[in-house]
C-alpha cells in the first residue's frame, strides 16, 4: 500500500459493500438568491450503481452540474439526503468531507490544467497534494496514468502546446491519479472534434471497466453518451423525466424526452419565446402610429 498522510482516511466505513455507491433521495435544493418557485432540484431520487457509468443529461440549466456539486459537498441540498457510499455528505464535518473527495476524481468542462505546469505535474498535483509518496514513486505512477490516455510522450509539454482534445486527457490522467472510486465528468465531450470525442468517450468506456470505477457523465452528447453509458437519467423542469437504459430513454413516451433525444427544435421547450401573436404586435405598431 502506498504510503498517505496520517490525516488521510481512504473509506469512510468499513462496513458491508453496497450496490449503489451514490443515492440522492428525496433531494430539493435551489439557489439562495432564486426565487421560491424556482426550484433546481425538485424532489428528486436517483442512484448511480457501484461499477457503472451513469449520464446524466437534460436541458441546460436543468440541474445536471448542480447534481455533481451536492455529491461532491460543495452545496447542501435544502432537504433530502445526498449519500456516498452510505454516509450522508450533507452531515460530514471537514476532515471527512475531504477525505471523501480524495476517493473522487473530477474532470472539469475544460480540463481546467495548470497553465504554467507541465502536462507531468499537473498530473503529479494531487499525488504530491494528498499523499507521502516519494518523487521517484510519483513519477512512475504519473507516467502510468499519462500511458493510459495516451500522452506518456507528452509528459514535459505545457498545455499551451497541446491541442483541446489532448488537454482534455491529461485532465482525465489527472483525474484518476488517486485511483478513485468515483469520477465525475463534466461536459467530457463539449468542444471536441469527431476523433477526440471518440477517444474520449471511449477512455471513459475503458477506464471504467479496467479499473473497477464508478463513473457519472454531464453531458449534451447524445449519440457517444448513448453507447458509453449502463443508465441514463435525464433531468427535466427540477424533476426526473426518465430514467432507465439508453435503449429505454430512447423509447420514452414523455414529450419532453422524446423531445431532446430526437433533437426536435419544438416542443415542450418552445423554439419561440413567450410572446403576443404577430398580429397582435403589429396591430399594436399600426395603431400607435
Amino acid at each position: 500500500m502506498f504510503p498517505l498522510k496520517k490525516d488521510q482516511t481512504i473509506r469512510q466505513n468499513s462496513g458491508p459493500m453496497i450496490d449503489n455507491l451514490v443515492t440522492c433521495q428525496n433531494v430539493t435544493f435551489s439557489y439562495p438568491a432564486a426565487r421560491s418557485d424556482r426550484l433546481i432540484l425538485d424532489n428528486i431520487t436517483l442512484s448511480i450503481p457501484r461499477g457503472k457509468v451513469t449520464a446524466i443529461m437534460g436541458a441546460s440549466g436543468g440541474g445536471k452540474t448542480t447534481v455533481l456539486r451536492l455529491i461532491a459537498g460543495q452545496y447542501q441540498a435544502n432537504s433530502g439526503q445526498v449519500m456516498f457510499d452510505g454516509a450522508d455528505v450533507g452531515l460530514m464535518k471537514q476532515d471527512a468531507l475531504y477525505a471523501m473527495r480524495r476517493r473522487m476524481g473530477m474532470l472539469f468542462q475544460f480540463g481546467a490544467l495548470f497553465t504554467d505546469s507541465t502536462v507531468f505535474d499537473n498530473v503529479a498535483f494531487p499525488l504530491r497534494e494528498h499523499t507521502a509518496l516519494s518523487e521517484a514513486m510519483i513519477r512512475d505512477i504519473v507516467l502510468m496514468k499519462l500511458n493510459a490516455v495516451g500522452l506518456r510522450g507528452a509528459r514535459d509539454l505545457m498545455p499551451s502546446e497541446i491541442s483541446g482534445g489532448m488537454a482534455r486527457r491529461v485532465a482525465l490522467a489527472r483525474a484518476i491519479a488517486l485511483d478513485p472510486d468515483l469520477i465525475m465528468y463534466d461536459e467530457p465531450f463539449a468542444g471536441l472534434d469527431p476523433i477526440s470525442l471518440g477517444t474520449a468517450a471511449r477512455l471513459i468506456r475503458t477506464l471504467n471497466d479496467s479499473l473497477g470505477i464508478t463513473s457519472v457523465i454531464v453531458s449534451h452528447d447524445l449519440e457517444e453518451t448513448f453507447q458509453i453509458a449502463d443508465q441514463v437519467i435525464v433531468l427535466a423542469n427540477g424533476k426526473i423525466a426518465a430514467q432507465g437504459t439508453p435503449d429505454m430513454v430512447r423509447s420514452s413516451t414523455d414529450p419532453l424526452v422524446h423531445q431532446f433525444v430526437n433533437a426536435l427544435p419544438d416542443g415542450p421547450v418552445r423554439f419561440h419565446y413567450p410572446a403576443k401573436t404577430v398580429a397582435e404586435d403589429f396591430a399594436a405598431q399600426t395603431e400607435a402610429a
